[in-house]
């Protein structure tokens, strides 16, 4: 044991984490903004997906997301409480595929819309504060969110986008039903630098 406690000074890897914290509060702001509460930006990820594969097992899940079998169970687990995700028999008695409910695969157009003004608020901010070293860029990008907000930033590309309404609100039966681009829409499956790829 040393003298002194390393992890009591200020590491240099803290302004980034940090910043990628507060970029998936803003994310999150966006969806409170609209309605849309108890759905972490994390989710996102694994919603889209699964929109586009259909049901798969949570390692089939994890190794096409590109991560870890347990990061994405933690993850599911969270999905599952807020009745976004189901499961249904596999291939074999051992296995367990997951699936969207309604509201999962009726939420998939506005994470969609959500994802790509992200990659767009993204790419405002590389040409921001680019070229730099990392540890400048994370300065220089949390004194360009200061600016001007990943919020507003996202809200700007997003447009009008709307998650549907809770279950048992008023027009939610026809959201529900009216809505298909969710099995139409494509998604490169880039993930977003920290929030949209983290779980």
């Amino acid at each position: 044991m040393t003298s002194s406690d390393p992890t009591r000074s200020r590491d240099r890897w803290q302004p980034l984490r940090e910043l990628l914290a507060a970029i998936d509060a803003e994310i999150e702001d966006v969806y409170n903004a609209r309605g849309l509460h108890g759905v972490r930006p994390r989710y996102a990820y694994p919603l889209i997906r699964l929109a586009h594969t259909g049901p798969l097992t949570i390692r089939e899940l994890a190794e096409s997301l590109g991560r870890t079998h347990s990061a994405i169970s933690q993850t599911l687990a969270g999905m599952r409480r807020e009745g976004l995700i189901d499961s249904e028999p596999g291939t074999d008695a051992r296995t367990r595929r997951i699936t969207l409910t309604e509201r999962g695969r009726a939420l998939v157009p506005f994470l969609e819309a959500e994802w790509r003004a992200t990659e767009e608020a993204v790419a405002q901010l590389d040409d921001e504060v680019m070229p730099h070293a990392l540890s400048q860029a994370v300065t220089a990008t949390a004194q360009a969110l200061r600016q001007r907000s990943m919020k507003d930033r996202i809200s700007e590309q997003i447009g009008d986008a709307m998650p549907p309404p809770p279950p048992g609100q008023p027009g939610a039966e026809q959201g529900e039903a009216g809505d298909t681009t969710g099995e139409q829409n494509s998604t490169d499956g880039t993930s977003r630098p920290g929030p949209g790829g983290s779980t």
